[in-house]
């Protein structure tokens, strides 16, 4: 393994730092497995795959209605609940 610095702002730190304690990982295991998955040849055309692979996975769902009701009614039940939070 070769031994290479990397600068941060704050912010990514913290959240790296984070999601490491999380996961009971290093900060380091975290970058290397990023820069892994960013940069491993094929990458981008498995991701759009993937993307393809799942297209359409509603598609032939009548229990929901329209995307338009059925995204109506998410937003609508969350106001719900708001109100009652109160």
């Amino acid at each position: 393994m070769v031994r290479t610095q990397v600068f941060l702002d704050d912010a990514m730190h913290a959240l790296l730092r984070a999601l490491a304690s999380q996961q009971g990982r290093s900060v380091s295991a975290l970058v290397r497995e990023a820069l892994a998955r960013a940069f491993r040849p094929g990458g981008a055309e498995e991701q759009m795959r993937n993307w393809k692979a799942i297209e359409g996975l509603w598609r032939d769902r009548t229990d929901i209605g329209t995307t338009r009701e059925y995204v109506r009614k998410l937003r609508k039940d969350t106001r719900r609940r708001r109100i009652w939070e109160r």
